[in-house]
């Protein structure tokens, strides 16, 4: 998730309370917010998520929260993906009864599609889309 690092930089880093709402027409909005719990490693975690609506509902389409790593340089590992439409959840990392609990093959799909929802972030330009709203509100 380059292009979603790449907003956070120019955002100022992630900390508590971060919230960024990215608008970039005609593609659902981007929000990219610091959750309140860290991820099953302890590090701090990144929800990513398109939002949109139904009957007045916010629906996730998709989201995935990341833990974010330093070591080996900046990188977000996922461990949750879920679709409102599609009525899935899924947990690929996660801690169990004191248990740290790995779904090799859940996690292994979960970083494909984190890669693939990253070259379609970069190519519909969600991280100029956040320059060019930035620099509207300075």
């Amino acid at each position: 998730m380059k292009t979603v690092l790449d907003i956070l930089q120019r955002a100022g880093g992630w900390h508590h309370g971060l919230h960024l709402h990215i608008e970039n027409p005609p593609y659902m909005a981007l929000v990219i917010e610091a959750t309140d719990e860290s991820g099953p490693c302890g590090l701090a975690a990144l929800s990513v998520c398109h939002y949109g609506q139904q009957n007045g509902d916010a629906m996730r389409d998709p989201e995935m929260c990341f833990e974010i790593g330093f070591a080996g340089g900046a990188h977000l590992n996922p461990f949750y993906w879920r679709n409102d439409y599609a009525g899935i959840e899924q947990w690929s990392r996660f801690i169990r009864d004191a248990h740290y609990c790995y779904h090799t093959q859940l996690h292994a799909e979960h970083e494909r599609f984190a890669k693939l929802w990253d070259k379609n972030l970069r190519q519909q330009g969600f991280a100029d889309a956040f320059e060019r709203q930035r620099k509207q509100r300075a």
